[in-house]
């Protein structure tokens, strides 16, 4: 707790200094990463990389790794896949005590905050700004850092997300995106003129009418119960958590009385979560048994799990409609932003830093990268111009919800680019995160009968103590 504690009030400091993402912190603080004279020396470096990327990602990332090398011969990259994403986590946890920390890794914010608490992430603000020039072997140049055009190509809600962690500084470049979208039975829809919902009170009237039509059914599900309850509190402008002060501000009424909105949902039948069914609800939403659903939010970037069997003629029982989410109103849509970045690791040579800044440089600002990583993974580019690359917008312009599911649902991602929005991160904002979902789970199963109001009230008052507990 006296660590936490400590490092808030150093964040906070900081951030009377910094105001600003991806720009200079020079004078923001005293661990602050500092560019060599000479910015990169041409010296020999080999760099480790975590990921959990598949083979054929892996076979994406080693094609770009050649030509990366035609540029900087002397930069090796020795990259390693390492299970899941806690499986990075966890494995870099135990080697920061030692110094043992690869130069790179896929990271999500809250594994950057605990790194952090070590000091063990390099800022990238001084990487970013410098116009230090850099010779490739075959004599062009570019210079060290961004340019302004550079940064404007990116999204502004993934590219932001790198610092948001209460100090304005600058610790992740993005990488492989996703979202939640909408999956929608089109076929059933159409069958029934059913109006995709847009909002979440159109939800609440399709709901109703989808139990009438097919009383077995279970109309809607949610895989993640953690992206509903902070995706709601985005939506409705309500507290969620804060990197600086106090963490935890889920509890209030706004986001209690919606709880209770989507408690009422379950009670009637119309919706289930992961947790609830105990396994993904796209398993319900392409199911051929009684018991189906016709909506299913998931990730984008599992468009293909969320597409049925196709038959031994080769056809698909029912043709999958991809959506945005609904949204609270259009004044505020937010949807999350999801998927890992890439965090550098301070070493005390500094010159595989700024080694390993070049190679991310490399991967999040090459449009053609960016283009095949997507086309293989069903991830979102971070880029905005992979949209004019010609291979790329081929592969859209094959949106389909068959064999080009996944070009479907990276279409609707980027239909609802300027809603992205991520969360603050800080040493505890993964447990807030636990919390909430589970707190959902624990409010939608209150029967009837109860003192719903109590509970709900009780139940937002345990998970506040629990992030509080663990901090």
């Amino acid at each position: 707790m006296k660590k936490a504690l400590l490092l808030v009030s150093v964040l906070f400091l900081i951030a009377l200094t910094s105001a600003f993402c991806g720009g200079t912190a020079e004078s923001a603080a005293a661990s602050a990463f500092e560019v060599p004279e000479g910015g990169y020396d041409g010296s020999e470096v080999t760099l480790t990389f975590y990921h959990t990327m598949g083979a054929n990602l892996n076979t994406v990332l080693d094609e770009y790794i050649a030509e990366f090398n035609q540029l900087f011969p002397n930069i090796h990259i020795k990259w390693e896949q390492v299970g899941g994403y806690d499986d990075v986590k966890n494995q870099i946890s135990t080697e920061i005590p030692a110094g043992n920390q690869p130069n790179l890794a896929y990271c999500y914010p809250d594994h950057v905050a605990m790194y952090n608490l070590a000091g063990a992430v390099a800022t990238l603000d001084n990487l970013i700004a410098s116009q230090i020039p850099v010779t490739h072997a075959d004599g062009t140049t570019e210079i060290l850092g961004l340019t302004e055009e550079q940064k404007a190509d990116f999204i502004e809600g993934y590219y932001n997300e790198g610092c948001q962690f209460g100090d304005g500084l600058m610790y992740t470049m993005p990488f492989s995106k996703s979202t939640e979208v909408l999956y929608y039975n089109k076929t059933f829809f159409d069958e029934h003129n059913l109006k995709v919902p847009t909002t979440w009170d159109e939800m609440e009237e399709v709901c109703a009418k989808i139990k009438e039509i097919a009383p077995n059914s279970i109309p809607l599900g949610y895989d993640s119960e953690a992206n509903w309850f902070i995706t709601m509190c985005e939506q409705y402008n309500s507290p969620y958590t804060s990197a600086t002060g106090d963490h935890y501000l889920f509890d209030n009424a706004t986001n209690r009385e919606f709880i209770k909105r989507f408690r009422q949902w379950y009670q009637n039948g119309w919706m289930t979560t992961q947790t609830l069914l105990g396994s993904y609800t796209s398993g319900l939403f392409t199911s051929t048994n009684e018991t189906v659903s016709y909506m299913s939010i998931g990730s984008s970037a599992g468009a293909t799990y969320q597409r049925p069997a196709a038959g031994a003629d080769g056809k698909y029982p029912f043709e999958v409609g991809i959506a945005t989410i609904p949204q609270v109103s259009d004044a505020n849509r937010k949807v999350i932003s999801q998927g890992p970045s890439i965090c550098i690791f301070n070493k005390d040579n500094p010159q595989e830093v700024v080694a390993s800044w070049l190679f991310v440089k490399y991967l999040t600002t090459s449009v053609e990268f960016q283009a095949a990583f997507s086309m293989a993974s069903g991830y979102v580019p971070v880029l905005k111009s992979v949209t004019d690359n010609e291979i790329y917008a081929d592969f859209i312009a094959q949106a389909d919800y068959g064999k080009y599911i996944t070009a479907l649902s990276t279409k609707v991602c980027l239909e609802q680019q300027d809603a992205y929005y991520t969360s603050p991160a800080f040493n505890g904002s993964s447990t807030a995160r636990d919390e909430v979902g589970a707190l959902l789970t624990k409010c939608l199963t209150i029967p009837e009968g109860s003192d719903v109001d109590a509970q709900i009230a009780a139940a937002f008052k345990l998970a506040i103590q629990k992030c509080e507990y663990n901090d």
